[in-house]
């Protein structure tokens, strides 16, 4: 099922060039976006505590997907000989997709505070779609995308249970903040 749906949704890449160069952009340059938004919410919108937070969670969503791929090799569909492949990448494993893993740990830790649950709900499609423009660019597999969301949204979960236990995190943090920038 997973080679399946692969091939179907693959099946759209290399047939027209603007879809492809749509499909890589968004794939390849969503989570540079999301870096973005969150280093903005950091320091103009004043989120600080919110997204440490999204960073506490992607470094726990991170080691976690890294763990998984380290225990538990899935060759990528260019590995396997199978579909299109618009972009190169490197021949490790794909289960689960650390793009995926990264964008849905801080998604989903935006959407756990009230503060930032707009935002989270605005990039959730775009997080949907860039994760599985993975699969059309031919460097993942779906199941390696679902993998991912649910990497990133339980570490969010997990720190934002935790949160009152991470806030000495937080201070620590906000501290070396105020020492460089004040």
């Amino acid at each position: 099922m997973n080679q399946e749906l692969f091939l179907y949704i693959n099946a759209f890449a290399g047939k027209n060039q603007y879809l492809d160069a749509i499909g890589i952009g968004l794939g390849e340059y969503f989570p540079y976006l999301l870096i973005t938004l969150v280093v903005y919410l950091y320091f103009v919108m004043q989120h600080k505590n919110e997204t440490i937070f999204a960073f506490l969670s992607t470094i726990l969503a991170l080691s976690i997907s890294r763990i998984i791929g380290l225990l538990y090799f899935h060759n990528r569909p260019f590995m396997d000989n199978i579909g299109v492949t618009l972009k190169e990448h490197i021949a490790d494993s794909s289960f689960p997709s650390d793009h995926t893993t990264f964008v849905f740990a801080v998604i989903g830790t935006l959407l756990l505070f009230k503060s930032t649950r707009k935002i989270g709900i605005i990039l959730l499609p775009f997080g949907i779609i860039s994760s599985f423009v993975r699969v059309f660019e031919g460097v993942h597999y779906p199941l390696d995308i679902v993998a991912g969301i649910v990497v990133g949204v339980m570490s969010a979960l997990i720190v934002y249970q935790l949160r009152y236990r991470l806030f000495v995190i937080n201070g620590v943090i906000l501290k070396i903040e105020k020492m460089l920038f004040k």
